[in-house]
């Protein structure tokens, strides 16, 4: 890739930062865009916004080396790489459509600097048809889509592991044509080391989707066991690892639901597609989606004859020692207990400073685990973070096995 030389990564958060980061250490100039200011004078000044291990590093190393820098507004580049969020509508539908309005954003403001022989990459995770709306949004504003290369590469990372995977995790690329293909392969090829599989842009869209389609089905399967065995008195987590011993036996680990950008979002970019086909895909959702209302109730059931309870919620992010809290649960479930009359909130979060806004209530408080330990009538395990690892106490309501 001797052309390429310039990358303008459109999004700093979860996936873009720690992509631009690894680009410039890799030698590459990347201009850097986001529409939060304060992420953008953070990253300037060669510190992160977010929590991922390394990250803090590669985003100083790079900034240090001037290789890095961040602005609200995109420039010329040789590769465009958009990694904008694409959550979907709440709507009252059966099924939540897509909302793509970040991905159409993101294309609209680079195409005043988009030339002949660019390459565009879509990264974020989207639904069938994306990559070829990026393709139709340039054709409508006169750029010649026959000359540059569009391709959809989908990130297929694990937060907290992100900066390893991105480069040694296999990557799919699919294009528009086959040479944008072949070019954006070229490019990803510069700095992955595991294999870059090549396909068309529709194939690698639904790749994305079918692999947390996959995650989503296997883990409400472990959900709806749980329930089953609190009904039949069945230790859920003994069960488990006696029928994992089977050789070909694997069930995941039960949890208080799903969250994430990914897993608790993609299974509905494909059953918003297609519905009539995708009914068990439907059907781990709506599972894995009623968790945490069962998780609820219970909490209620052990705190009925306590007047005004001290209720602390053990982590709050969408899985264990990381800070996102993208379609957390956990967020949901504190947020639903805080309704309780006369109750008092107790957030245990490691890895946050502050509250979400949906918390931000008079009735919940972000504390230390010691003061929840010490003051709490109950003690609600949502989140398996290191710090919360063989707690033992008789005030613990315990939904993920520390």
């Amino acid at each position: 890739m001797e052309k390429v030389k310039n990358i303008c990564v459109i999004g700093l958060g979860y996936i873009g930062l720690p992509t631009a980061a690894l680009l410039a250490n890799n030698g590459y100039v990347v201009h850097g865009v986001d529409i939060n200011q304060n992420a953008v004078n953070t990253i300037n000044e060669g510190k992160i916004h977010i929590v991922e291990p390394q990250l803090d590093k590669f985003v100083y190393d790079a900034v240090k080396s001037g290789k890095l820098k961040a602005d609200t507004k995109p420039c010329e580049a040789d590769v465009f790489i958009i990694a904008v969020p694409t959550p979907f509508h709440h709507n009252n539908d059966d099924i939540p459509t897509p909302n793509l309005d970040y991905v159409t954003a993101a294309t609209q403001s680079i195409l005043p600097y988009i030339k002949d022989g660019n390459i565009i990459i879509l990264e974020s995770t989207s639904p069938v048809g994306t990559t070829d709306m990026i393709a139709n949004i340039l054709k409508d504003n006169k750029i010649n889509i026959d000359k540059v290369f569009i391709a959809h590469c989908p990130e297929r990372v694990l937060p907290g592991h992100i900066m390893k995977e991105l480069v040694y995790n296999d990557r799919i690329v699919g294009g528009i044509t086959k040479e944008a293909t072949e070019k954006t392969a070229l490019f990803y090829k510069s700095f992955v080391k595991g294999e870059v599989l090549q396909t068309d842009a529709k194939t690698a869209e639904m790749s994305k989707l079918v692999e947390n389609s996959f995650r989503d089905v296997n883990i409400a399967f472990a959900n709806e066991l749980s329930l089953i065995c609190d009904k039949l008195n069945i230790d859920v987590w003994e069960l488990i690892k006696l029928a994992n011993k089977h050789p070909r036996v694997n069930i995941l680990t039960p949890g208080c639901g799903v969250g994430g950008h990914c897993i608790a979002v993609d299974p509905w970019f494909i059953c918003s597609s297609v519905p009539e086909y995708s009914k068990l895909i439907k059907t781990a959702r709506l599972v894995n989606d009623s968790k945490p209302k069962y998780v609820i109730s219970k909490i209620k059931e052990k705190i009925k004859d306590i007047k005004n309870p001290k209720i602390a919620c053990l982590g709050l992010a969408f899985k264990p020692n990381i800070d996102d809290l993208r379609e957390s649960p956990a967020v949901l479930i504190t947020e639903e207990l805080s309704q309780i009359p006369n109750s008092q909130i107790y957030a245990v979060e490691p890895n946050i400073k502050s509250l979400p806004k949906q918390l931000n209530k008079d009735n919940i408080h972000l504390t230390s685990l010691d003061i929840a330990l010490k003051d709490c009538d109950v003690i609600v395990a949502l989140v398996k973070h290191n710090e919360f690892i063989g707690l033992k106490s008789n005030k613990i309501v315990d939904f993920v096995n520390l």
